[in-house]
C-alpha cells in the first residue's frame, strides 16, 4: 500500500504558552481520531509531527496512522520562532523518510505539510533560504495556518500554496482547523512529481481562507 506522508510544523515558541498549546493539543487529537474514521486514511497516512521555538525537534517521526501515540506538545517559558530552522529540519527528514518512486515499484504520494504559527520567523535570513528549497521537494500542498493578532499571512506566503487565518487561538478555533486538515487529507492523494495542487475542502466558519 502506498503511504500518504504528511508533516505538522507546529510553533511551540513562547507566546505559544498556555491555552494556545492546550488547543493545538486539543486540535491534534481531534484530528487524529476524525483521520481514523477513514478506512482508506488508516491504511494509507503516515504522521510526522516537528515543533520549532529556540529549536526544532521531530517529535514523531513519519509513522503510520492505526499506530500513533498523540504526544503532548510543550512549550518553554519563553523563546523566539525559529521557523527557517524548522523548515531545514523537515528537509533533512523527508529526504530520509520519503519512498520515491522506481522501476520496479511505486513511491509514496505526494506529501502534505502543514504549518501553523502565532508570530512572524526570527531566523529570517534562514527561512527565506529554506522556502524555495522546501517548495521544490514537491508537496501535494503546502498549507499554513496565522493564528492570533501578532501573526501575519505575508510572512508564510513565500512558502505556503494557502494560508488560513484564526482570529482567536482557542480550543473551538484549533480543534475547526485540525478537523478541516484532515478532511483535507482525507481527499488529498496524488502522486509524487505531479504538479498540480489539490482542491481544498470549504473551511470552518472559524477559518478565514486568505489565500
Amino acid at each position: 500500500m502506498r503511504r500518504l506522508p504528511v508533516y505538522l510544523l507546529l510553533d511551540t515558541s513562547g507566546s505559544m504558552r498556555g491555552e494556545p498549546i492546550e488547543a493545538v493539543n486539543t486540535g491534534i487529537r481531534v484530528m487524529v481520531s476524525a483521520l481514523r474514521q477513514d478506512p482508506h486514511a488508516l491504511e494509507t497516512v503516515h504522521v510526522s509531527i516537528i515543533t520549532f521555538d529556540t529549536d526544532a525537534k521531530t517529535v514523531v517521526p513519519l509513522t503510520p496512522l492505526d499506530e500513533l501515540q498523540v504526544p503532548e506538545i510543550t512549550t518553554p517559558q519563553s523563546g523566539p520562532t525559529h521557523l527557517g530552522l524548522a523548515l531545514e529540519t523537515l528537509g533533512n527528514r523527508i529526504r530520509g523518510e520519503i519512498r520515491r518512486s522506481t522501476a520496479e515499484e511505486k513511491g509514496d504520494w505526494a506529501p502534505f505539510l502543514f504549518e501553523m504559527t502565532d508570530g512572524k520567523p526570527s531566523d529570517l535570513q534562514v527561512y527565506e533560504e529554506q522556502c524555495p528549497v522546501i517548495r521544490a521537494i514537491g508537496f501535494a500542498s503546502i498549507i499554513g495556518c496565522v493564528a492570533g493578532p501578532k501573526a501575519r499571512k505575508e510572512d508564510l506566503a513565500p512558502l505556503c500554496d494557502h494560508v488560513v487565518a484564526l482570529d482567536t487561538m482557542d480550543s473551538a478555533g484549533f480543534t475547526g482547523f485540525f478537523k478541516w486538515v484532515s478532511s483535507a487529507i482525507s481527499g488529498g492523494n496524488r502522486s509524487m512529481g505531479a504538479t498540480s495542487t489539490v482542491d481544498l475542502p470549504p473551511p470552518p466558519p472559524e477559518i478565514q481562507v486568505v489565500f
